[in-house]
């Protein structure tokens, strides 16, 4: 007999996305499932249909459950998550030993791939020009003058050792770069942050979301910047001095800030983000996008079967 299955999310869109194009249909094969995706909203109206359920399939839009709703759901074994984060609804699940599976892995190959590109990019000095080249009288001015180093030698930083700065360094190995890791506590460093920044022409921050991350990118280090740098962020913006970013990318026109990720999200009208000419925003888009969500369902798909035969998960949350 098929385990039964209930599929949560607060944006039932998003999640349909996630499990488009054959997904759900594969889904609905593995498992039998509840007839509707469940929302916080009408979670009370149907607990009482649930209780036989064994698995909660979820993406974007999960939402916590209370010890109360948790004694609701006694046959629950495990947590199917189509996404990255799991930290803010997981412990009460991992409290009972439910297990939790998460797509972080799967999501970090979009912010991995995002920053390869921009990382290409910008040993190409192609972010400076094209913010330079905005006349025919300058070409030949722009061509002699070009100062870029190009991706050929040139040493490349990513601060944090997680899945996507993992991921992100496999994708540059075939790549003639120095890429140096800078791990997130400092006790494992043998790199500084201050030597990452006086030494690399690209710093790509990979921090993970943690308390004592809070604002250490700041005016000193960004100071330190080589002539002509680039810093990116697909991380948080929580972990960047903003005020302090402006102030010396202000004095600094020669580098480049890449940021998709600000706080606030979105900066506030007026904020000289939107206007410094060397800071370039994108609207948080470097996560699974689209299309690129299906791999995340994919990857909880494979966990899905491989907890039905008892395999060991590659994916698991651990308390």
């Amino acid at each position: 007999m098929l385990c039964r299955a209930a599929c949560f999310s607060n944006q039932p869109e998003k999640f349909q996305q996630v499990f488009s194009r054959g997904r759900w249909q594969r889904l609905s094969a593995l498992c039998q499932l509840h007839p509707r995706i469940v929302t916080q909203d009408m979670l009370a109206h149907e607990l009482p249909k649930l209780a036989q359920v064994e698995v909660i399939f979820s993406s974007w839009g999960m939402f916590p459950l209370s010890e109360r709703q948790l004694d609701r759901l006694p046959k629950l074994k495990a947590v199917f998550y189509a996404a990255g984060a799991t930290e803010y609804f997981s412990a009460p699940f991992l409290s009972r030993g439910i297990t939790v599976v998460g797509a972080w892995r799967a999501n970090a190959v979009s912010v991995a791939e995002f920053c390869l590109a921009q990382i290409l990019l910008a040993c190409k000095g192609y972010f400076r020009n094209h913010r330079d080249y905005r006349a025919p009288a300058v070409f030949d001015d722009l061509s002699m003058r070009h100062q870029a180093p190009g991706a050929y030698g040139e040493r490349v930083a990513l601060l944090g050792a997680g899945a996507i700065a993992q991921t992100l360094t496999g994708l540059l190995a075939p790549f003639e770069l120095e890429v140096i890791g800078v791990p997130s506590r400092a006790a494992r460093r043998r790199v500084s942050l201050e030597q990452a920044f006086e030494t690399a022409f690209v710093v790509s921050n990979h921090l993970p979301n943690r308390p004592d991350n809070i604002g250490v990118l700041d005016g000193a280090l960004f100071r330190r910047m080589r002539p002509g740098a680039v810093f990116i962020n697909t991380g948080r913006g929580l972990q960047v001095n903003e005020p302090e970013l402006i102030e010396i990318f202000s004095q600094r026109p020669d580098l480049t800030a890449l940021l998709d990720v600000t706080k606030p999200e979105p900066p506030a009208a007026g904020s000289p983000l939107y206007q410094l000419p060397n800071i370039q925003l994108s609207s948080h888009i470097a996560g699974a996008l689209n299309h690129e969500t299906q791999r995340l369902a994919d990857c909880v798909l494979e966990e899905f079967c491989r907890w039905l035969q008892g395999e060991p998960l590659c994916h698991q949350v651990m308390g």
